[in-house]
């Protein structure tokens, strides 16, 4: 499935190893981040604004600067920004003198499976333009770095996929906060319908879109990069995967961003291994699950008469009501 660069001084131990590292150090600073209010304003706002005139200076000559990797790294961030201000924004009307609160506001609860759909809507494009365009394997001419493209059959399956991806987004007017407590003051976004089948629909097709269009980031942002907010959202930050994603994903943009030979040059690069039959299945399980999940939720559906896109639909479910719990 990959393949790493042995002919730069690579290793199998050292690959895995950097792996690792990466794979911690993108858990790790999501949990202060969410943690820690202070750290969220420092990594979400400060840190950007910083790393932006670096970008336009002093790394101007390595740092990407393209509208390709500006509008990925500050399309996270703003999800990472929103979603913090879902969380904290709240006072106290001067008028009335009742307390309110950004996370009750129907309109705000809006800008999550919005930003969800346009992020995952832009990789379903690509999919259908690589599948197109790279019929016949390639060079890809609009990457910063040299790799080849291989379209098929895959990328429409996993296009699809991402399509079904976005129509079984449901239950976000059900957003809430974690409560705060003594082991836990984080005040994390809970999205209690987003449950464990639809992170591994998602994870199977992000995966997939990048060993499709990506060949060349996927060990790194498609493997690292979607286990780690993944586990969070199974362990210690239960139901607020989608904050997870986003700021697992702002960090990850700016790294690459600020150190792009990390993954696109030298001997920590990491290639697919061109196998057709590896596309296939690969693209094929993201297709499977995707459409099994909507099957499942039209079946819900019907059977509780409760709509997905204007209320919650998985109330019953017993890992839905342990997220529920958390919440205020």
């Amino acid at each position: 499935m990959f393949q790493f660069n042995y002919e730069a001084g690579a290793g199998t131990v050292s690959v895995w190893l950097v792996w690792i590292l990466v794979f911690l150090a993108l858990f790790l600073l999501n949990e202060v981040s969410r943690r820690f209010k202070a750290v969220g304003v420092l990594s979400f706002i400060v840190l950007p604004v910083v790393l932006s005139v670096l970008w336009f200076t002093v790394l101007s000559g390595s740092a990407y600067t393209d509208w390709f990797h500006l509008v990925k790294v500050y399309s996270a961030t703003a999800g990472c920004i929103g979603f913090w201000c879902i969380r904290h924004v709240r006072g106290t009307n001067k008028k009335t003198g009742k307390d309110w609160a950004l996370a009750d506001n129907k309109i705000a609860l809006c800008f999550p499976p919005l930003i969800l759909a346009i992020n995952i809507a832009e990789a379903v494009i690509r999919d259908f333009e690589v599948g197109k365009t790279y019929a016949v394997m390639a060079q890809d001419a609009a990457a910063d770095a040299p790799v080849m493209l291989m379209g098929g059959s895959w990328n429409y399956m996993n296009a699809i996929a991402g399509i079904l991806n976005i129509v079984i987004i449901t239950g976000w007017f059900g957003i809430r906060i974690r409560k705060k407590t003594d082991k836990d003051g984080s005040r994390d976004m809970l999205w209690p319908d987003m449950l464990w089948f639809y992170i591994i629909a998602y994870d199977l097709w992000n995966f997939a879109y990048t060993y499709n269009c990506l060949p060349h980031h996927a060990w790194y942002c498609g493997f690292a990069l979607l286990l780690a907010p993944t586990l969070c959202a199974f362990t210690v930050g239960k139901g607020a995967w989608l904050q997870h994603r986003a700021q697992t994903l702002a960090l990850w943009c700016m790294f690459a961003q600020t150190f792009p030979r990390f993954q696109d040059y030298g001997k920590w690069r990491v290639d697919s291994t061109y196998n057709p039959t590896i596309y296939f299945i690969v693209s094929f399980l993201a297709l499977a699950a995707n459409a099994a999940v909507l099957v499942y939720m039209v079946y819900k559906w019907k059977k509780t008469k409760r709509n997905p896109y204007t209320g919650e639909l998985y109330t019953d479910l017993k890992s839905y009501q342990k997220i529920k719990a958390l919440a205020e």
